[in-house]
């Protein structure tokens, strides 16, 4: 990967404490929250493509992060919708209905 990728990359711990890599693609606001839109960058995990969301939350650390996974199906596609809609013209969106 060159330096460029890896400004992209964000190192997020599982449940099991194995780190996972991550390509950010975007931040969304949603009724005052922020949520990050990340795609996993090993493709063996889950489906090819397929992204996760999670909601930033507020720490102590100026320098540091927390994200928590998102429970809520509605929000969850509200968020999703706002990121399709901002990135039609980049990504090919296939609608698993």
């Amino acid at each position: 990967m060159d330096e460029e990728e890896l400004d992209n990359i964000i190192v997020l711990n599982d449940e099991d404490g194995n780190e996972v890599n991550f390509e950010f693609l975007d931040l969304v606001e949603l009724d005052g929250e922020e949520y990050v839109i990340l795609l996993p960058t090993d493709e063996s995990e889950d489906e090819p493509g397929e992204v996760v969301i999670l909601q930033v939350e507020d720490t102590d650390s100026d320098e540091e992060e927390s994200y928590v996974s998102v429970e809520d199906e509605e929000v969850l596609n509200k968020v999703f919708e706002m990121f399709k809609e901002k990135f039609k013209d980049e990504f090919d969106f296939i609608d698993e209905d």
